[in-house]
């Protein structure tokens, strides 16, 4: 069997409970070096045999794994943060199929989740947001025309923008003329969770210059999005003493 595991998006215990104990019971790890903590890697089992894909191409990461699995042996194929949010893991799972290699998926945590954690933020705030949009920029990987940061700015709802940080000025710019205003609050989180994590809170119109001022470049998720500021909000009818559902009356 192999198990497509999310690793989390930095700190090591963030890891699922039920992805630690494949991580100990994996007789063979490929993992994505460049991305994951390798702090993960103590989980695993003395004589478990380890594989850096950072270095490896799709078809050697494949050789890899098939021929373990067919061996019988247990695989975990060790993604960051949440592997269905850029995790190019359905192209894998596809090659799994046409093998008959059998796997399963652990879902992980991803960096909006572990940067909204390190800003104590609520992405869908009544009368604000309840919409939260996960994109990126157009870059060496083309993005729908459908899905540029323009039309989806147009909604003005809460969004996370991933592996766009070394981009601020043209993202800056594409948030403005899809319509947040240069004032809508934003911040930028880097490498969230980690023990080197840095945030900071600006506004669509500062976020290259906050960039600039603080040498980020990569590993960073932007948000946008007046829940940043925490105001302005209604409070939840969910505990609204007016408010009657299955399990209390109204009072």
């Amino acid at each position: 069997m192999v198990y497509f595991v999310g690793a989390g998006c930095g700190a090591a215990d963030l890891i699922t409970v039920r992805g630690m104990n494949l991580l100990k019971a994996a007789d063979v790890i490929v993992y994505t070096g460049s991305l994951v903590n390798p702090e993960l890697l103590n989980y695993a089992k003395k004589h478990c045999e380890i594989h850096n894909s950072a270095t490896m191409t799709l078809e050697e990461v494949m050789i890899v794994v098939i021929a373990a699995a067919r061996q019988g042996k247990m695989v975990v194929r060790l993604h960051t943060g949440e592997p269905s949010i850029y995790g190019a893991v359905l192209e894998q799972m596809q090659i799994l199929e046409a093998n008959g290699v059998p796997y399963e998926s652990c879902p992980g945590v991803s960096a909006c989740f572990g940067a909204a954690a390190s800003l104590n933020l609520e992405y869908t705030l009544p009368d604000i947001s309840q919409t939260l949009i996960i994109t990126r920029m157009a870059g060496r990987t083309g993005v729908p025309e459908k899905e540029s940061i323009e039309k989806l700015a147009a909604h003005n709802a809460s969004m996370a923008i991933y592996l766009s940080s070394g981009m601020m000025e043209k993202l800056s710019r594409a948030l403005y003329n899809g319509g947040y205003s240069k004032d809508t609050p934003a911040a930028i989180v880097y490498k969230a969770s980690w023990p080197d994590e840095e945030k900071y809170i600006c506004t669509v119109g500062t976020l290259a210059e906050t960039a600039e001022a603080h040498g980020i470049k990569n590993l960073a998720v932007v948000l946008v999005g007046d829940v940043i500021s925490k105001s302005g909000y209604s409070l939840s009818k969910l505990y609204d003493a007016e408010f009657e559902t299955e399990f209390r009356k109204s009072r």
